[in-house]
């Protein structure tokens, strides 16, 4: 990344996929190529078996559900099918459960190592890119980002409960003749969905600010919040574009791997779709740093690149987090 600091705020979309290009593919790509080799692989390979063991299991689940409508009552038919059905529920529950902590705790990992790796380039702390050094930093910030993490979920299902709840009266009311109600209630469809595209581009935000700054949790919420304003739709555009591609994979996914029939050919495409996914996370990672640097340049933060290095050292093998008046320093005139 060659940008001055001054410079960065003037990078849209197209441009900050390009500079996020240039670092994937620059100097220090093999360190990189680590990084998705040891996090974002998994991470990816993790969600694309959860798809296709869910199908297997909720298929089995349908097919003893199906054989149960048809059997007959106090049979030991039926006392075999309702059991096997409650051991169903029970493996899909824990299969859940597993994927979820396991997800958790890779996507904390591979966040913490590309928004150090990223900030690291930045700052041209060249002898902080190793891998090994890399490994060494991200076990002491995950913490923060676990932090962030928790405060957004908690955000995220407020929200999604008082969403369901007016959504579902406005539904009763829509069916009980109301037509202003049924508008009503496609409006605030769309208000939702624009609520949960802001939501989430504040939250990926935030996690970048858990890493980089002395902000964890609801505090690195509401530092995103300010960092996003006046370019919040150049972050929804990115978001929203790499979610589409992404959606894209889990559907081709689930179309020609999962439901595929010949085992050739559902193999190759797999791997093919598992390259695919790695690429747009690696991607997604690399460019919400980014955003970070992006919106602290566009409200003219100087991002002093000595400092960023110096925050990026290990001081007596501890990680010490920039502060935020480290960061935001003294404001450079455009």
């Amino acid at each position: 990344m060659d940008c001055e600091p001054e410079e960065l705020q003037f990078l849209g979309v197209l441009g900050i996929y390009r500079a996020s290009a240039e670092v994937l593919g620059g100097p220090h790509r093999p360190l990189f190529a680590r990084i998705a080799a040891a996090f974002v692989l998994p991470l990816s390979a993790l969600f694309l078996l959860h798809i296709a063991i869910s199908h297997a299991l909720f298929t089995h689940i349908d097919s003893d559900d199906t054989a149960l409508d048809s059997s007959a009552p106090g049979t030991d038919a039926q006392r075999r099918l309702l059991s096997r059905l409650a051991s169903d529920w029970l493996a899909l529950l824990l299969f859940k459960s597993a994927y979820l902590v396991a997800l958790l705790v890779l996507s904390l990992l591979s966040t913490a190592a590309a928004v150090f790796s990223v900030a690291s380039v930045y700052s041209a702390k060249t002898d902080a890119l190793a891998f090994p050094r890399v490994l060494s930093v991200v076990p002491r910030v995950w913490r923060r980002l676990a932090a962030t993490f928790l405060a957004a979920f908690a955000l995220l299902f407020a929200y999604n409960a008082l969403s369901l709840f007016a959504f579902l009266g406005l539904l009763v009311a829509a069916d009980n003749g109301s037509g202003f109600a049924g508008l009503l209630a496609f409006v605030v469809l769309v208000a939702y969905l624009v609520g949960l595209v802001y939501i989430s581009v504040v939250w990926h935000l935030a996690s970048v600010v858990s890493v980089l700054e002395d902000y964890k949790g609801f505090a690195a919420m509401r530092r995103s919040r300010d960092l996003i304003r006046g370019k919040l739709l150049t972050a929804a555009v990115i978001f929203v574009t790499l979610n589409v591609v992404f959606v894209v994979v889990e559907v081709a996914f689930r179309a020609w791997v999962v439901r595929g029939t010949s085992f050739g050919p559902r193999l190759l495409l797999g791997l093919l779709m598992l390259a695919a996914l790695c690429c747009v996370v690696m991607l997604a990672l690399v460019t919400q740093t980014l955003v970070y640097l992006v919106c602290k340049s566009y409200h003219h933060e100087s991002i002093d690149k000595a400092n960023i290095s110096d925050h990026l050292e290990v001081y007596l093998g501890d990680y010490v987090p920039l502060k935020a008046s480290d960061v935001q320093m003294e404001h450079f005139q455009v």
